[in-house]
Order: C-alpha cells, then structure tokens, then sequence
C-alpha cells in the first residue's frame, strides 16, 4: 500500500520544508508548492489524499484554490493554515471548503493529530456503501452531494454539508457542541468561539426555515438534535 500523498501550499520556504520534512519522517509522500496556481496544476495532475494550504498566496490565495479544488468535485480533506486567525476568517475558510483550519503559530504535534484524523475519516468514507442519507421528507446524496426536502433542491456550503450529514449519522441522538467540534471541525472545542452555534443557524435557515416542520432542535445545556417529522 502506497504512503498518503499530502501537497503542502506554502509560500515561506523555511515553513514548507520544514513541514515536508516533519510529514516526511512520519511516512507520508509529500509534495509543496510555493504558489497557488502551481499547486492546481499539480492537484489536477495527481492524487492527493489531503491538502495543507496557507491563505496568504501568490497567484491564488488559499480561499481561492479550495473553492476551485471543491468546484471541480474532489472531497480531498484540506487543513487551512494560516496566520489569520479571527471568526470571520475561519467561516470564510470553511465556507470555501476547507475541513480544518490551524492558525500560525501551532506546534507540528497538532497538526500530525489533524492529518491522521482527516486521513481516517477519508478512507473511512470510501469504504461507506450507504451513499443516501434521510430524515422525513430530507435526503442527502454523499456521492453527488445533493440536499432535497419535499422534493425542493438546497444548496448548501462544504461544511454545511458536512455538518447536516453528521447531525443526520446521530439522527434522534442528542450531540453536543465538543462533538461536533471534534466531528466536524477536528478541532479541540474551545468555548470562546461560537463557530458551530453560527453554522447551526445557516443550516436551520437553508434545511428548516422554508418548511413547515423543524428537523433541528436545541436541547439546552447538551447540545443539538436531528428529529425526524412525525
């Protein structure tokens, strides 16, 4: 079995190489570019099983590079990191498509954890025969990632999408805010960012609001659930 091929985009030569070398030594294939367009043209040559991407980049910036990796179909996990580090930064970040985000300056520790972990769930959603997700009348597509109620297309963001498609694995089970923090985000919950409780609502507003029957529901003090209608 071939090591994970990991492309790392990043323009500060002494942060690349030294990734590179560190991703390395514990057995991965590691590839870098130093810009952002260098790096599609590489993605779109090869198979990479998870980008590392700084935001800050010459030709296209991090938020650009994700959004044209996504456009063009790939679910290859992606960890932003970056320098900048505000909520709003990191919504954009997620919104682009990225599935986690690590703010300079991190301890290579924890971005080994990140890599392993979206590594694991990668290969873990390949191996998933069941490829439609439903809650009443809700049906989510994993292979076309298309989102449907009554019928009616909704068009979601990466991580909305990922977010519905674990509330809709733990469909009548309550999970709280770590959980989907650790689930969704891969991030340790830290419970001075209210990221999740903003991506709840932006879901509740696509997925509920329209329609007559709520299927998210807030169980106070625990955290959120996905109900089917009765």
């Amino acid at each position: 079995m071939n090591n994970p091929k990991i492309l790392i985009v990043e323009d500060e030569q002494k942060i690349a190489d030294a990734l590179r070398q560190g991703l390395a030594e514990h057995g991965y294939d590691v590839q870098v570019a130093y810009d952002g367009r260098l790096a599609l043209k590489l993605f779109s040559a090869d198979a990479f099983d998870l980008l590392i991407v700084d935001i800050n980049l010459p030709g296209l910036s991090g938020y650009e590079l994700c959004t044209q990796v996504r456009a063009g179909g790939s679910d290859v996990p992606v960890i932003m990191l970056t320098a900048l580090r505000s909520l709003n930064d990191k919504i954009e970040g997620y919104d682009a498509g990225a599935d986690d985000y690590l703010t300079k300056p991190f301890e290579f520790r924890e971005l080994l954890m990140k890599v392993r972990v979206l590594l694991k769930r990668s290969a873990g959603q390949q191996r998933d025969t069941g490829h439609i997700l439903r809650a009443g009348e809700l049906e989510v597509n994993l292979h076309s990632k298309e989102v449907k109620r009554e019928g009616r297309a909704i068009n979601l963001t990466a991580k909305e999408f990922q977010l519905l498609e674990y509330l809709l694995r733990n469909k009548n089970r309550v999970v709280s805010r770590a959980d989907i923090a650790l689930n969704v985000w891969d991030i340790d919950f830290d419970t001075n960012t209210n990221v999740i409780d903003v991506y709840i609502n932006y879901l509740r507003n696509k997925v509920d609001k329209p329609f007559a029957d709520r299927l998210i529901h807030t169980q106070v003090g625990m955290g959120y659930i996905l109900k089917e209608t009765a």
